[in-house]
């Protein structure tokens, strides 16, 4: 089975590489920048000079790409070239309703489609240990299970096309108001003399104890914002967490209060820094 992989940015080049590692077979990769594909090639890969060549020679077709719109471009670019016997996996996070339309487009020229984006971070993606949620007919997702296990050690299925987007953006809305939840009172906390360590270490003892705060007090002492998931990113996320809601007719002013955060980060240029540098918006407030 022959693999290509589409798009080698932060998380999708480590993404990809563990499939080169780990597969018996051809994996073919592209991105518009050159170097990407050079890298990747150096590690065993092959590069195509663009999707539709990628998606010609591959079985499964893999994009890994920023926004609902690049996705878009993505599977309308490839779509003469698809045909029944080819598997779509798009892991991106874009709005899970344009990823249903995508999969409707996909399958109506006898491929299959599934959505799985994944959670954690590019230390994640190296070590291949990200957790992905997909999404998509069963027996699809099934047979994608041992490639999702070559960057995932935590894959679970959550239903049809659409879902696993679902998910994703349900896990990053809470991840970010209990970020948020961190900023406020480790704010509150040092403007009281207690440290960020002795905070997360008191915190680690009780029932408000986080994934988020474990990992990132050491760089939230240090002030160091070097970025592994960026605060456009993030708040790109939030955004579609808002549209989503909109959408559904909930109610979540707890992530309509983080997306003002993230707004600010945004309008103050903290955008290319980590997501964790929206502790200084809170601070300024």
């Amino acid at each position: 089975m022959k693999i290509g992989f589409i798009g080698l940015g932060i998380m999708g080049e480590s993404m990809s590489e563990n499939i080169v590692k780990k597969h018996d077979d051809t994996v073919y990769v592209f991105d518009f920048v050159k170097e990407k594909v050079e890298l990747l090639a150096s590690k065993g890969a092959v590069g195509c000079k663009d999707s539709v060549e990628l998606a010609k020679n591959s079985d499964v077709i893999i994009s890994m790409v920023p926004k609902s719109e690049h996705s878009r471009a993505v599977y309308e670019g490839i779509l003469p070239v698809l045909g029944a016997g080819k598997i779509c996996v798009d892991m991106s996070t874009i709005d899970p309703s344009v990823s249903v339309e995508i999969s409707e487009m996909v399958k109506k020229t006898g491929a299959q489609f599934i959505d799985a984006p994944v959670v954690k971070s590019k230390p994640a993606a190296i070590a291949g240990t990200l957790g992905i949620y997909m999404g998509g007919d069963e027996d699809v997702c099934d047979k994608m299970l041992p490639i999702m296990k070559y960057m995932g050690e935590n894959v679970i299925r959550m239903g049809g096309n659409g879902t696993g987007l679902v998910m994703k953006i349900c896990h990053n809305a809470l991840a970010t108001q209990i970020q948020n939840g961190v900023n406020e009172t480790l704010t509150l906390a040092r403007k009281n003399g207690v440290s960020v360590s002795d905070f997360a270490t008191a915190i680690s003892y009780g029932g408000a104890q986080n994934f988020y705060l474990d990992g990132q007090a050491p760089k939230l002492e240090a002030e160091d914002y070097t970025t592994a998931f960026s605060l456009e990113n993030a708040a790109k996320d939030v955004g579609i967490c808002m549209n989503l809601a909109k959408e559904c007719g909930v109610a979540m002013p707890g992530e309509a209060h983080v997306n003002e955060i993230y707004q600010m980060g945004l309008k103050q240029g903290l955008g290319k820094e980590d997501w964790r540098a929206t502790i200084k918006i809170v601070r300024g407030l």
